[in-house]
Formats: structure tokens, sequence, C-alpha cells
């Protein structure tokens, strides 16, 4: 078993979509990055990477390289997944925690842990999504960014 943790965060902007763990959460307000700035799943990204010693998400997916320019973070996962598994594991399971003032994210945690349970190839029992505010401190509160953290565990494949 190999386990690892993963981070990440996004400024809060106009005229972008919400999007996390794959789902697109109605809000007036959406993540900014090169990506769909999907923070939440980029966390699980680099728990996984981690958990992997494969790098990190800057590593496989760098900012600077225009063929990441707005691309599906469930994609980049589903590649991730590709990843982990050639070199001999499996997702035991993910637990992650996203950071965000508003909107309350408790009406669509259940269709996250769906989709990321899909791409992650494991039943929804393997993933748990939490979501708490900043309780109007930090970035957070203030409604500037969100953040994720996330950790993975990951189980050797059986040959």
């Amino acid at each position: 078993m190999r386990i690892g943790i993963g981070y990440d965060v996004h400024r809060l902007t106009e005229g972008r979509p919400l999007i996390l763990g794959g789902i697109t959460v109605p809000s007036p307000l959406g993540l900014d990055g090169h990506s769909d700035a999907d923070v939440l799943t980029h966390a699980i990204i680099d728990a996984l990477l981690g958990a992997a010693a494969l790098g990190d998400i800057g590593q496989h997916f760098p900012d600077t390289d225009s063929a990441w320019k707005g691309a599906d973070s469930i994609e980049l996962l589903r590649e991730v997944v590709r990843l982990i598994g050639a070199e001999g594991y499996a997702v035991g399971n993910v637990d992650a925690v996203v950071v965000l003032q508003r909107p309350k994210l408790r009406p669509h945690i259940d269709a996250m842990r769906a989709r990321l349970a899909e791409v992650l190839e494991v039943v929804v029992g393997q993933v748990s999504i939490k979501a708490t505010t900043g309780e109007g401190m930090g970035f957070a509160g203030r409604e500037e960014g969100a953040a994720a953290h996330a950790v993975a565990l990951l189980v050797a494949c059986e040959a």
C-alpha cells in the first residue's frame, strides 16, 4: 500500500464555470486556471501521483503547455489512473475536502463522488468528499478562491 497527499488552490472569478469533481456547480463565480481549474480533481491527481512517486500535476500537465489550455481535469485524472496502473497500483480509496465559502456543495457531493469513482475505477464507497467554508477568514472565507486537500491510498494490483 502507498499513500499520497494533494493540495490545490485557484482564484474565483466571473465568467468561468465552477467545476468541482467533474461536476458543474451553479455559481456566479468560477475558478480561474489554465485548465478547467477543477481544484478538487487537481488535489486528487496530486495525491495519486504522490502515492505512486510519479511527481506532481505540473510535471505531467504543465500550465506552460498550450496542449492543456482549457483541459478537462477529469480526462487528466483518467490519464493518471492509467499511469498508476502501469506502475502496478490501483486506487484503494480517496478522501478529500473542498474549502469554499459558497455556494453550498452538499447538494452536489453525491454527483461528484459518482463521477470521480467512475474515473478512478472504484465504487462510490471508496470516494469521500467533504466541504467546509473558511468561516469568513482567509482567501476562501473572503470568497477570493477555493482550495482542496486530498489523501489517496494505492494498493498493489493482483498479477
